[in-house]
């Protein structure tokens, strides 16, 4: 998500109407408009490499889901493949990652008494 400043925006704004004042004003303490411009200026630079940076993340993080998901549908699909092979009872389906049929635990009902 790109981020947008609040500070830019209003320092625009403010360079904008600070304009009319005319360029060659000084405001003593080393206040200029062309300084104020600058910043502004750099400002605006780091924003936009910020973003930049934030676009390359979400590009790796999307291509990082991607991949997880053709491991983890490989993953299924090798376990689903021993099991047709040996069977899901079988030792080397154990060996793979899954549950033997006969280790499975079932669920229980528990008996309700009537009164």
């Amino acid at each position: 998500m790109k981020k947008h400043s609040k500070v830019l925006r209003q320092a625009d704004t403010r360079a904008a109407a600070m304009g009319s004042l005319g360029s060659t004003v000084d405001l003593g303490k080393n206040l200029s408009p062309e300084k104020y411009m600058a910043a502004i200026a750099d400002l605006r630079a780091k924003l936009s490499a910020y973003n930049e940076t934030l676009s390359h993340a979400d590009a790796a993080k999307n291509a990082f889901h991607a991949s997880e998901r053709v491991v983890q549908d490989l993953s299924e699909r090798m376990l689903a493949g021993v099991a047709a092979t040996f069977g899901k009872d079988s030792v080397e389906y154990e060996k793979a990652g899954g549950v033997r049929k006969s280790e499975r635990k079932r669920p229980s009902r528990s008996k309700t008494i009537v009164a």
